[in-house]
This record gives structure tokens, sequence and C-alpha cells, in this order.
């Protein structure tokens, strides 16, 4: 641990920060990278990061993305007195004056620790509110964004590029999984609604659905409370890139809206959360309304449904390669996913009206 204090003690020092480094340790439990608080003996605290350059490949874009839209938000922001708790801050690297440091196999940045600040993973109607118009006003603020942003996982979120891969899974077969007959309904059943659920790119083509600076991970706990409760800003920026306002809409009734976890078996009890969804849909259309197209608004229900539809193809495909990209516990696992995913999409579908009327009635 002393070694590894050294190390990162090195690293803070290649960043602009300000007092003498008192301690560095384990931040959050984040998934993709890794994080540590910096206490100092200044003005202010640290958040050191590890950048997991082989999820975000081009790193150089990745912080030219973050640096455009936090830059864009602050000027927006001028006038409020408690603008740093408002929008993230990251520090220049000394050498370079890029918001990033690479030791050439590498890759860290380091932002300014926001005080009196929470995360939360409750999952009800209240945050779920809360989400929508914090997401939705994050869009707003950056949909007249002057930068040119980029795609920092390209086709992210793609459903013609996932309806293609499975495609070529099932062409391929390669673990020989597609005799087995319940394979060959679940098949049938994903290709009976493939056209229907490539309609966003389709519209995109036909220059009826515009790409966003979107943020792409929409979760409760991507967001800071203060501790009144109040919403400060959204964090996590590393998949904030051009997107249809679908994604952050869809993806975040995906996990939320479920009854259950995605890979319960018991796919009986997946239902699709009509509580979760008039929330998120209320706050997100209070937050993004001032600039959505009707296009735009008129097709939510349809992301609604994409997300766990898309999700159940990636599951899918992935069970048919013989389970090279998800960690599975057991060998069925990717199917469990699978089905508990076609479940949720079937139940979103057959609750298309009345998402259609909860949405007419809030935009």
């Amino acid at each position: 641990m002393q070694a590894q204090q050294q190390d990162l003690r090195l690293i803070v020092q290649q960043f602009a920060v300000q007092g003498q480094v008192l301690d560095i340790r384990p931040l959050g439990n984040g998934l993709i990278n890794d994080t540590f608080l910096v206490e100092c003996d200044g003005p202010c605290h640290y958040v050191l990061q590890r950048i997991n350059n082989a999820v975000f490949q081009d790193v150089e874009l990745l912080q030219h993305n973050i640096d455009c839209a936090t830059a864009h938000i602050r000027r927006k922001l001028a006038s409020d007195p408690d603008i740093e708790r408002k929008v993230l801050r990251f520090l220049p690297c000394k050498a370079t004056g890029k918001t990033y440091w690479t030791d050439g196999s590498t890759y860290w940045r380091v932002s300014v620790f926001i005080p009196g600040a929470h995360t939360y993973d409750t999952v009800n109607p209240e945050y779920s509110y809360f989400a929508g118009k914090a997401f939705g006003e994050f869009e707003a603020m950056l949909s007249d964004i002057p930068d040119a942003l980029g795609e920092t996982i390209p086709d992210f979120h793609n459903m013609e590029l996932r309806a293609r891969q499975l495609h070529e899974a099932v062409s391929a077969d390669k673990a020989g999984r597609m005799a087995l007959p319940e394979v060959q309904d679940i098949l049938k059943d994903l290709l009976a609604y493939e056209e229907e659920m490539c309609k966003g790119e389709r519209l995109h083509r036909e220059g009826l659905l515009p790409k966003r600076i979107c943020h792409c991970d929409t979760k409760v706990n991507n967001m800071l409370f203060d501790d009144a409760g109040n919403v400060l800003c959204v964090i996590d920026l590393d998949t904030l890139m051009p997107s249809y306002v679908f994604s952050d809409f869809g993806d975040f009734l995906r996990t939320a809206g479920n009854t259950v976890a995605e890979d319960d078996p018991a796919v009986g009890k997946v239902d699709f959360r009509m509580d979760i969804f008039e929330a998120f849909a209320k706050g997100y259309l209070e937050g993004a309304g001032s600039f959505l197209t009707p296009v735009e608004k008129e097709n939510l229900p349809y992301a609604a449904c994409l997300f766990p539809y898309m999700q159940a193809v990636r599951f899918f495909a992935d069970y048919i390669n013989g389970d090279t990209y998800y960690k599975i516990r057991y060998p069925e696992h990717n199917l469990v996913r699978t089905r508990n995913q076609l479940s949720l999409f079937h139940s979103a579908l057959s609750k298309v009206p009345q998402m259609q009327e909860i949405i007419s009635r809030f935009a």
C-alpha cells in the first residue's frame, strides 16, 4: 500500500493541484475506472482516476468531449454562486495543458472533489423524477454547444449494428447452440420485432431524428445531491457523446423500470413499472422539453421498448457465440438474461398506449 501511495502521489504531482497531498485512498465502487480521493492541505481535495483505455480507446477524444461540455455548462452557470458544485472541473496536466496524463500505457485525470455531495442507488418514483429532470436539463444545456464532439464508443446504441451482430452469430453458430428448440423460439421472437426496433436509425437517415449530446449512462447514482436532497450535477461523463435522446431515456428505464434484476430467472415476475416511467418522463420532459422535436417526444415510448429489446439481442448473441463478451456465473446465464429482457420488452410493449398518454400529458 505504501508503494502504491508513492506511485499515486507522483501521478498527482503531474497536475496543477493546490497544497500538499496528505492522503490518497480508494473512492467509490466503479466498475470501469479506478478512483481515489486525494486529500490535500490546500483549499480543496481532488479525485484521481485511472481511465480504462481498454474500454475508452481514444482518451484524447474522451477528454475533448468532457472538456467542451463542462466548459459550455460553466459559461451558462457563470453567475451561479454555487457553480463549483454544479459542474465538474478537471485540472490541466502541468507539462501538456491537457486534462489527462499518460506514462504511455496508463492514463490518468484529476478533478476537483465536490464537498457535501452524495450519490444514491435508490430507484423509486421520487428519485426517478430527479433523474429525469437532471438528465433532461443536462441535455438542454448542451443542445446548443458549438464544439464538435465525437463518439467515444462508436455505434454504442446502434440497433441495426446489434441486429447484424445477431445474424452473424446465428450464421456462425460457434458454440453449436442453434439446434436447441428454446434457442430457435427466442430467435423467432426477436426477429419478429427487428424491423420495428431499428426505427431510430431509419428516422435519422430520413433527416427526422437528430443526434444530440447525450450522457448515455443514465443511472440514479450518476447524479450528485446536496445535503438537502437537491440535485447538484450530473457526473460520470465518460460516455458523453452524440446519440439519439432515446439513449438517455430508454437506458434508464431498462434498469429502473424492471421489477426484478436483469438476470433474475423468475421471468414471470418481470414487469415494466409504469410508476417509474411516469415519474422519469415527467422530470425528463420538464428538463428537456424546450428543445425536443415532436418526433423525439412521440417516440419516447419506442425508446422504453427499444433498450430491453436491444439488451436481449446482445445477451442472446453472446450466448450463441459461446459467452465471449459478458461475464457469466453459470452456463445458462446469458440465456436467462435474454429471457428476462425479452419479457421486459413484451411488458413495455403492452403498455405503449399508457406511455403515449403520459407523454402527451406532460409534453
